[in-house]
């Protein structure tokens, strides 16, 4: 099955009658953005948007990437009699929601609330980390930082990825690589504020001190994050071709198996430093220095992508990845961990910030590209809830089990990319994709 790629220039869609046998289910369909009909490059307003999106990044993912902070306070203090793997159900949670909530926010995207999506976003995210800040118990802080975090996460999530590609044609992977940075940006600022002032003012006002710096650097997303202009927006979109979309499916089902390996090291590396008797100084940033890995893995290879393919991209760092989980089961030193932290945080780092873009060069309609990411997310969702409570139970039979599940599983979604790639484009790898 052949797909025609992105590089394709994209044609004005014109109105489609609502007919329940067609392959798009569309009333109203919004044409396609003049800069992308006439492949202009970039425009000040598409890096805006870019901009706005690094923000959304910034506090969805990037609040999800401080987690591995919060699962070592939470074990060594207020829930220290519960075991890694249920304290790490939380964080799962959290993730499971912003993948499972596509399934509503991908259409409501498609409709053009995305607005709305963004102020409702900020409310549940300011609000779960003020309940966190006054929790003591574990359904509390479930609650709290899984549930309404959670659901403001998943608020953010879709705008953030599926904007991008309406305002760009060219540079469009480097645009949502700068975007997907803010996550790791969030994820080295967070963990080491909510470290540095948890010893001097507790708990409570750390994590109001962080729902207040969140609050804040929401105020930019909520000003400037809109559709392109458009004479309509649609009502209501299905992308019923999905399904029949093989090579989209197997990518699907390997991002699946990507996401219950992928964030394991994001979880428990601070964990297996103590365990290893680190030093004491450094353990705190293992976690930052994990994200500040992954920021240059979010920019740095969505730059090649835009040479040589996302999808051929996402290949090759995803591969490293996985052998990095392997490698990580005979590492016990510090520098070894440190090294170990740079480079799974580069090469992981491209995961989650390709995978939009290799969406938009399978797909042959941009304009239902909410619905398809939504698609994507919503078997990934089961990923990332499972994925970090099974290595926590592999854990209490030491920490070689959880490092080969790890790679493992990184593995699985190697091979069903290829898989993807050869379905999509046959055995041909001088292809672009």
């Amino acid at each position: 099955m052949e797909h025609k790629t992105s590089e394709e220039p994209l044609k004005a869609p014109t109105n489609i009658v609502r007919q329940s046998s067609s392959d798009f289910i569309v009333e109203q369909i919004t044409p396609c953005p003049a800069s992308l009909q006439k492949n202009e490059s970039p425009t000040t307003k598409a890096w805006i948007q870019c901009a706005g999106a690094f923000f959304l990044f910034l506090n969805s993912w990037g609040l999800i990437n401080t987690f591995g902070t919060f699962q070592t306070i939470y074990q060594e203090g207020i829930l220290h009699n519960h075991t890694p793997s249920s304290i790490s159900w939380i964080g799962s949670f959290q993730s499971f929601l912003l993948f499972f909530g596509g399934l509503l926010v991908g259409p409501l995207f498609d409709a053009g609330h995305v607005v709305s999506l963004v102020y409702a976003g900020s409310f549940f995210i300011v609000f779960g980390m003020m309940m966190t800040s006054i929790s003591y118990l574990y359904w509390h802080i479930f609650l709290g930082q899984g549930l309404l975090v959670g659901l403001g996460c998943a608020c953010f999530f879709i705008p953030s990825v599926a904007i991008l590609p309406l305002y760009f044609k060219k540079n469009m992977a480097l645009a949502m690589g700068i975007a997907a940075s803010g996550s790791s940006v969030g994820g080295v600022l967070y963990p080491i504020l909510f470290q540095r002032i948890l010893s001097r003012i507790g708990f409570g006002w750390a994590t109001r001190t962080l729902a207040f710096m969140i609050l804040g650097t929401l105020i930019i997303p909520l000003c400037i994050t809109k559709m392109p202009q458009s004479t309509t927006r649609p009502k209501r979109v299905m992308d019923k071709t999905a399904f029949k979309d093989y090579a989209f499916l197997t990518f699907a089902l390997g991002s699946v198996f990507g996401f219950i390996g992928l964030y394991i090291p994001f979880y428990y590396i601070q964990l297996y430093g103590l365990e290893r008797n680190l030093s004491i100084k450094v353990i705190p940033y293992l976690l930052p220095i994990l994200n500040s890995g992954s920021f240059f893995g979010r920019i740095v290879p969505n730059h090649i992508a835009d040479q040589i393919g996302s999808l051929n991209t996402a290949i090759v760092c995803t591969s490293v990845a996985s052998l990095l989980g392997f490698v990580w089961i005979r590492i016990y030193s510090l520098p070894g961990v440190i090294v170990f932290c740079i480079l799974y945080g580069f090469f992981s780092g491209s995961f989650l910030s390709l995978g939009p873009a290799v969406v938009a060069a399978l797909s042959p309609n941009r304009e239902a590209l909410g619905s398809r990411l939504s698609l994507l997310f919503l078997p990934a969702s089961i990923g990332v809830l499972i994925g970090n409570p099974i290595a926590g139970a592999l854990l209490k039979s030491g920490w070689t089990g959880l490092q080969a599940f790890c790679g493992t599983c990184i593995a699985m979604s190697v091979l069903l990319a290829i898989l993807a790639r050869i379905l999509s484009q046959g055995v041909r790898f001088a292809i672009k994709i």
